[in-house]
């Protein structure tokens, strides 16, 4: 007689025991159950055409090699009826196809083909002496449905089939024939390892996926970057190009009382608010300014003190860069005028990145720079072209340290000019760009020059 405390200590127990196994099996169920991307092809979203139809090609091989084989063994090898071994054959084979783009659906079909080809075999006459409950054919097939598995479905769901599968061979073993060889330990440890080696190269090419994707999406972050770095760089600069007709006006306005005689009232007022509005605006833009400075200028004390370079300079950066190895010829227009200072400044910069690309990239190339006006002096052509190198070498700075190109289009797209680059055919790199010219000051303006330079 069972003592009356050892039963309810063993129902929570118990309980606890049902639980974990009608839990596991949910979980196996679900695995097996939810395919990963039902109907996408393997090898689907590479480039190569030949690697996309090549699981289509393997599938096909398998298929048509394994078909007959497997019927006739099971017929006159095992000594199954010819119907039910062309049912079984079938069953156990075609569904290779369906695992280019279903491998698990594949997984089910197979398995269960499998399981009931076991069952048929048990009571075989040809059975001594030979594999049970896997067939060679059916290892071979179901290896090869590992692979397709392998290279699709998650982690996870790879387990689960594992599992079942050892399960299923654990469950026949004492049903085994004892003429026949047991081969479900054989196949539970190569499904093992042909799971973990596809599984193995999938993760790895899925890191090397997600690498390059990576350096695609750092490398458009970099140009995104730079192009924001650019602009910001030229809206400081444009500062004081903007601030310096702000205090002209400001200037003009607050004088004009005093150089005009005998102006109303009214006018007295309205150059005070015009003058008044150009200062606030003054003010303004210095925030603005402050918003604008790089770190750099903040660790040198604050924004650069020194003018904004134009054309005039450009023989100072040619003598620059020839201490720097690079032969550079420079023709200047005879006399273009003042220029517009945005213009005078990005035809600068244009240069001055140009020649920096070519000690960067074709150190001691020659190099000619000729700016000229045309179009009867409406534009401005900026040219720079440089030969080979007269070694080949490595670029000095691969990956550069200016804004380039980028850097280059924003210049002129400032000043709604045009830009054309690209490489010789000898070698060499052109750097083109035009930039139009502000028409000439209207000679019925109010303000005459003297009057400008008075003020």
């Amino acid at each position: 007689m069972t003592g009356p405390s050892s039963h309810p200590a063993d129902e929570p127990t118990r309980r606890r025991v049902l639980r974990t196994v009608r839990q596991a099996l949910h979980l196996l169920a679900v695995e097996l159950g939810t395919p990963t991307e039902p109907g996408t092809p393997l090898f689907g979203g590479v480039r190569s055409a030949w690697l996309r139809r090549l699981p289509y090609l393997v599938a096909f091989v398998l298929a048509v090699s394994l078909l007959p084989t497997t019927i006739t063994v099971l017929s006159h090898g095992y000594g199954l009826d010819g119907g039910l071994s062309g049912a079984l054959g079938t069953a156990q084979v075609a569904p290779l196809l369906l695992a280019v783009s279903r491998p698990l659906q594949a997984w089910w079909v197979i398995f269960t083909a499998d399981i009931i080809s076991a069952l048929a075999l048990m009571h075989a006459n040809g059975i001594e002496g030979r594999s049970w409950p896997w067939t060679p054919m059916a290892i071979v097939g179901y290896l090869a449905l590992m692979v397709a598995l392998s290279l699709r479905e998650r982690g996870r769901t790879l387990i689960a089939v594992w599992l079942t599968t050892g399960l299923a061979g654990i469950l026949f073993e004492p049903w085994t024939p004892d003429e026949s060889r047991g081969t479900w330990v054989l196949l539970f440890v190569l499904t093992g390892v042909v799971l973990m080696m596809g599984a193995t190269l999938r993760e790895r090419g899925d890191a090397r996926r997600k690498l390059i994707e990576q350096e695609t999406i750092s490398e458009a972050e970099r140009a995104r970057r730079t192009l924001l770095e650019e602009r910001t760089r030229i809206a400081r600069e444009l500062h004081d190009v903007v601030a310096h007709h702000m205090s002209v006006i400001t200037v003009q306005a607050d004088s004009a009382p005093y150089r005009i005689s005998g102006m109303p009232r009214e006018a007295e007022e309205e150059f005070g608010s015009i003058a008044a509005t150009a200062r606030e605006s003054l003010a303004e833009m210095r925030r603005l300014l402050g918003v604008l400075r790089s770190e750099e200028a903040e660790r040198h004390g604050g924004p650069a003190k020194t003018p904004q370079p134009g054309i005039g300079m450009l023989p100072k950066l040619v003598e620059g860069t020839v201490r720097a190895g690079v032969p550079v010829e420079l023709t200047l227009p005879e006399d273009s005028g003042p220029l517009e200072p945005a213009v005078d400044l990005s035809a600068y910069r244009i240069v001055q990145e140009a020649l920096a690309n070519v000690v960067r990239h074709a150190p001691g190339a020659e190099t000619r720079v000729s700016v000229t006006t045309a179009a009867e002096g409406s534009l401005l052509t900026v040219l720079v072209v440089n030969s080979p190198p007269p070694a080949p070498s490595a670029p000095l700075e691969p990956a550069g340290t200016g804004h380039g190109l980028i850097g280059m289009r924003e210049r002129v797209r400032l000043v709604d000019g045009a830009l054309d680059t690209g490489p010789l055919p000898d070698g060499g790199f052109r750097v083109a760009a035009r930039l139009p010219l502000s028409p000439p000051p209207d000679p019925a303006a109010p303000l005459s020059p003297k009057d400008s330079d008075s003020v």
